[in-house]
């Protein structure tokens, strides 16, 4: 069922209810609250009376007392009189004997009715009985205190006076429920822009903006989902970015290993059927293999990062480490592998031990993706320097080089993963080293800079705070 519908339904049975809600409580509320006599019920009880008196033809004195004082033992408030048509009294309930003239009934018929809500003087009410040509009448009154505090009196004399209270009537109830009906009307139509926008959401869509400038919950809604729709498209954007780096780098990977795999798979072959000249060339062959080994070892490695990084499989492991003795075995294993290609390294590691509480292995993991880099994009400088600083309860570890270096524009880029600053194959790697350095230096809660003039030095400071949350 559709929510106009619901909303026609609601007004409906809310219109019926409610008139029979006022009904009813007006009517239990006037028993509990507002008891008394009114007009209504007066007249009622002189009808009632005057027809018993005719029926049982009780007009005279010893028949009409007995009947009147029925009536007055049944409503003690009230004083009932039997007076004949000369005036004088044939029977009073409370006794009197007087003689009416014209002048004294009215007296007592002043100011009706306004006396039906007055607070002292008594409410007097007068009807007539004949029988054989003479007139009775029977005197009905009640002190003003013993009426009902509240009533409302309608006259009509033709029903025609209906029709000019009906439509004011019918349309003061009935605003209400239009005007319910028109503001939900405007929220079905707001909410069915949202939910058609909602439905038309996707990844490859154009965003659809709505324009909502109300404050309500709707409103608020609205911008969220204009939010939302935006955040999805930059989204969007960035894996289809990210989806074609994947391919890029499936395509990389399956040269980077199908090339030194073919050099190993060459020179295995040559080994095994002892087609080499001397041992010299089979010392260089076994090199060869052993150094292209390593290398897919490493891209290997890289690809196993990539899927811990996915997988959220980095825990980290906190403790007191000597960062300056790990980085002096950090250079030690690079001067070997560096002997013999003229590089020149320097190192500025202080002597007293510097600690700090880090993940060791997390560390000198990007330490040595640094040193790898450098190594890898800096080869032209032939320079590698490393070093530690401490400063104000922070640790700062180095790696430079004087190669090409990094241009300006690529200096926020060169931390994204896949991303390579010269857009092709060049170098060895996958081009997530640096993004991996990055993500460690922000798990200890620090961060990484980067410094590049070409040719003239590029530098990586990896700043991290000594102290760490267990």
């Amino acid at each position: 069922m559709k929510n106009r519908t619901k909303l026609w339904l609601i007004m409906l049975i809310s219109a019926v209810s409610s008139f029979i809600l006022f009904v009813l409580l007006s009517l239990v509320v006037g028993e509990v609250w507002n008891k008394g006599y009114n007009l209504e019920k007066l007249n009622s009880i002189s009808h009632e009376t005057l027809s018993f008196i005719e029926r049982q033809g009780a007009f005279g004195k010893d028949n009409i007392q007995p009947l009147l004082d029925s009536v007055q033992s049944r409503n003690p408030a009230m004083r009932l009189q039997w007076v004949a048509s000369d005036g004088s009294v044939i029977y009073d309930t409370s006794d009197g004997t007087q003689q009416y003239d014209f002048k004294q009934l009215a007296n007592r018929m002043v100011n009706m009715p306004t006396n039906l809500w007055g607070e002292h003087e008594p409410v007097t009410l007068i009807y007539s009985l004949s029988q054989n040509g003479q007139s009775y009448y029977l005197l009905l009154s009640v002190p003003s205190e013993a009426m009902k505090g509240g009533q409302f009196f309608f006259y009509a004399r033709t029903f025609k006076v209906l029709y000019t209270l009906t439509l004011p009537l019918l349309l003061s109830a009935l605003v209400p429920y239009f005007l319910s009906l028109w503001f939900f009307s405007s929220i079905n139509r707001r909410i069915g822009k949202l939910n058609k926008a909602l439905g038309q959401v996707s990844l490859r869509s154009d965003v659809i903006v709505l324009e909502d400038k109300s404050k309500d919950e709707i409103g608020q809604l609205t911008r969220h989902y204009n939010a939302m729709a935006h955040r999805i498209q930059s989204q969007s954007a960035q894996i289809e970015q990210f989806d074609n780096r994947r391919k890029l780098l499936l395509s990389n990977l399956s040269h980077d290993l199908r090339t030194p795999l073919t050099m190993i798979l060459g020179y295995a072959e040559t080994i095994r059927t002892s087609s080499y000249k001397d041992e010299n060339e089979l010392q260089t062959g076994a090199k060869i293999i052993l150094q292209r080994s390593r290398y897919m070892d490493t891209l290997l490695d890289q690809l196993l990062d990539v899927s811990r990084r996915d997988t959220d499989a980095h825990k980290l492991h906190f403790a007191l480490t000597n960062l300056s003795e790990l980085m002096r075995k950090i250079v030690a294993d690079y001067l070997l592998f560096l002997d013999g290609q003229h590089f020149t390294v320097e190192a500025d590691i202080p002597d007293e031990e510097v600690e700090a509480f880090i993940d060791a292995s997390l560390v000198e993991r990007a330490i040595r993706n640094l040193l790898d880099n450098a190594i890898s994009y800096g080869s032209e400088g032939r320079f590698l320097g490393i070093g530690l600083v401490e400063e104000n309860g922070d640790v700062c570890i180095t790696v430079k080089d004087k190669g090409k270096g990094i241009a300006s524009e690529n200096h926020e880029r060169i931390f994204e993963r896949f991303y390579r600053a010269d857009g092709g194959r060049k170098g060895d790697g996958l081009g997530i080293g640096l993004s991996i350095v990055k993500e460690i230096a922000e798990a200890h809660h620090g961060h990484i800079h980067l410094m590049s003039t070409p040719y003239v030095e590029t530098i990586f400071l990896v700043w991290l705070p000594k102290n760490q949350a267990a």
